[in-house]
C-alpha cells in the first residue's frame, strides 16, 4: 500500500489529467485553456515590459520552449508544431509576484482557522490558489502556514496555481505573534508542541536551542526561507505591538541555522527596536516596519536590508471587532505605513511588494487591486518593477533551497516563462492589474498556458 500511494502522489505534471487543471481554473473565474505539457509558444507582435526598465518596448517577439524564454527578437519565424499567439501590439510582462502572502490563511475566517477541520481549510486553499494564478500572480512568497503540501500539488500538476516559495510554520515566542493558545493551554513543556504547533502552521520556541530545533523543522519540511516574529502583532491577542519576543541569542540561533543551510531568515517586525535587534543578529529581510524611525531606516540602508512592505487596505482590519484589541492595533500600524513608505523611498532601500492579506476570500480577490494601490507613493512603472522584477531578486535570497532554481520576475532571455499578455499598458492604466479578467488575454506559467482568450494557433 505504501509503494501505491507513493506513485500516486510522486508523479510529474505531465501525468495528471489536464482536465482536473482545467475543471480548477474555470472554477475559479475567467476563461482557462487546459494547461497541456510545456511546447514551444511564440508570442509575436508584442511589446515588452521586463520588469527592471520600467518601460515597454517596441514591437517584438518572444519564443519560448519548454519553460524558458529562449528568444527575444523581431520577425521570428515560427517553427513547425510551434503555438503562435498573435499579439496585436498588446504588453507583455512578467508574471506578477506577491512577497508577502499565506497561502493557507488568506481566503478563510479567522475563526475557521481556529476551530475548523484541517482538510476543509486545505480544500479553500486549494481553490484560493487557483484564484490567485489567474489574477496573474505566478510566484508567491509563502511568510507563515503549512503550504508544503499545497505546493507540491501545484508543483506536480494537480491544481493550477502560483510557484510557491514557502517558509512553513511562523516561528514565535510564548505570548507573541503567532501564539493563539488560550490561558488553558498553558504551561507547556520545553521541547513539546503547542497544541496550535500540531498542524504545522505557528511554532512556540522559547530558547535558542528551540529556535535552532523549530528552524531545521521547516528547513526539514523544504522552506525556502524561514520566517520569525521578532515584534508584537496585530492578530495575536496577547501581543502588543510594541514588545520585543526573541532575544538576540534566540535570533543568532536562527539566523545561524538557516545560513548553515544557504539560506535566510525574514522577521516580522513593525517598531524601531525589534527591526534594529534583527539586524544586528543578522536578519536580511524586514516584513512591515510600520513603525520604524528614521534612523532605523537609515541603519537598514547601510546594511543593504530589504524591506517587505505592505500598502494595507482599511478593510484588513475589518477582520477584527470594533474597539478589540486587535482592531486597534491595526489601527495604529496603518497610521504608520505612510511614514515607512516615506522612509523607504528616502533611503532608497531594498523594498519589496507583498499584500499580507489574512481571514478573507474579498480582500484575497482584491490582489491586484492592492498592488495597484502603491501608486500613492510610487509611480505606475515603479509599481510593476516592484511586484516583478524587485520582488524576484528578493526570491533569489533563498539561494541553495530556492526550489525553483532560476530567474523570474523578468521577461529576459533564458529566464522561466512566467508570463501575462495584457490588453492595454500597465505602466500608463495600473488599474489593469486590478481587473485580471479582461485585461489578462493569456496568463503562462513555466511554459504552460492557463488562460488563452486569444486562441493560439499552430501554423
Amino acid at each position: 500500500m505504501v509503494f501505491l500511494l507513493s506513485g500516486l502522489t510522486t508523479g510529474n505534471a505531465g501525468a495528471h489529467d489536464d482536465s482536473l487543471a482545467l475543471a480548477a481554473a474555470q472554477a475559479a473565474g475567467g476563461q482557462a485553456a487546459a494547461p497541456g505539457a510545456p511546447g514551444s509558444v511564440l508570442f509575436r507582435n508584442v511589446r515588452i515590459f521586463d520588469g527592471t526598465s520600467g518601460r515597454v518596448s517596441g514591437p517584438s517577439d518572444v519564443l519560448v520552449r519548454g519553460n524558458l524564454i529562449e528568444r527575444i527578437a523581431p520577425g521570428q519565424v515560427p517553427e513547425p508544431a510551434t503555438k503562435v499567439i498573435e499579439g496585436g501590439g498588446r504588453v507583455l510582462m512578467p508574471g506578477l509576484i506577491d512577497a508577502h502572502w499565506h497561502s493557507m490563511m488568506a481566503a478563510p475566517s479567522l475563526g475557521a482557522i481556529l476551530s475548523g477541520d484541517h482538510r476543509y481549510l486545505t480544500a479553500i486553499a486549494a481553490a484560493e490558489s487557483t484564484r490567485t494564478l489567474m489574477r496573474g500572480f505566478t510566484s508567491v512568497r509563502d511568510v507563515g502556514g503549512n503550504s508544503f503540501g499545497l505546493k507540491q500539488a501545484v508543483d506536480e500538476g494537480v491544481l493550477p496555481g502560483p510557484r510557491i516559495y514557502a517558509s512553513g510554520a511562523m516561528i514565535s515566542v510564548t505570548s507573541g505573534h503567532g501564539d493563539f493558545r488560550q490561558p488553558g493551554d498553558l504551561p507547556r513543556t520545553m521541547g513539546a508542541p503547542g497544541p496550535t504547533d500540531l498542524e504545522g502552521d505557528t511554532a512556540i520556541a522559547d530558547s535558542p536551542d528551540e529556535v535552532r530545533m523549530r528552524v531545521r523543522e521547516q528547513l526539514m519540511r523544504g522552506a525556502a526561507q524561514i520566517k520569525l516574529t521578532a515584534g508584537g502583532g496585530v492578530s495575536s491577542p496577547h501581543s502588543p505591538l510594541d514588545a520585543i519576543t526573541f532575544t538576540p541569542a534566540e535570533l543568532r540561533a536562527a539566523t545561524e541555522a538557516a545560513g548553515n543551510w544557504g539560506t535566510y531568515v525574514t522577521v516580522h517586525a513593525y517598531t524601531a527596536e525589534a527591526v534594529r535587534q534583527a539586524i544586528e543578529a543578522g536578519v536580511k529581510v524586514i516584513e512591515h516596519g510600520s513603525l520604524m524611525d528614521d534612523a532605523t531606516a537609515r541603519l537598514m540602508a547601510q546594511r543593504g536590508i530589504w524591506l517587505s512592505i505592505q500598502p494595507f487596505p482599511d478593510e484588513l482590519a475589518e477582520a477584527f471587532p470594533p474597539g478589540s484589541f486587535e482592531r486597534k492595533k491595526a489601527e495604529e500600524v496603518f497610521a504608520g505605513n505612510n511614514h515607512a513608505y516615506d522612509l523607504a523611498k528616502k533611503y532608497r532601500l531594498k523594498t519589496a511588494w507583498g499584500t499580507d492579506v489574512l481571514f478573507s476570500a474579498a480582500l484575497a480577490g482584491r490582489q491586484g487591486a492592492i498592488l495597484a494601490s502603491l501608486t500613492r507613493w510610487y509611480t505606475p512603472a515603479e509599481t510593476l518593477v516592484m511586484a516583478t522584477g524587485t520582488n524576484g531578486e528578493l526570491l533569489q535570497l533563498s539561494g541553495k533551497r530556492n526550489p525553483y532554481p532560476g530567474r523570474v520576475g523578468v521577461v529576459q532571455e533564458g529566464a522561466f516563462a512566467d508570463l501575462l499578455l495584457v490588453d492595454g499598458d500597465p505602466t500608463v492604466d495600473i488599474s489593469l492589474v486590478a481587473r485580471p479578467e479582461q485585461a489578462f488575454k493569456v496568463i503562462m506559467k513555466d511554459g504552460r498556458i492557463y488562460k488563452d482568450t486569444l486562441g493560439a494557433q499552430v501554423p
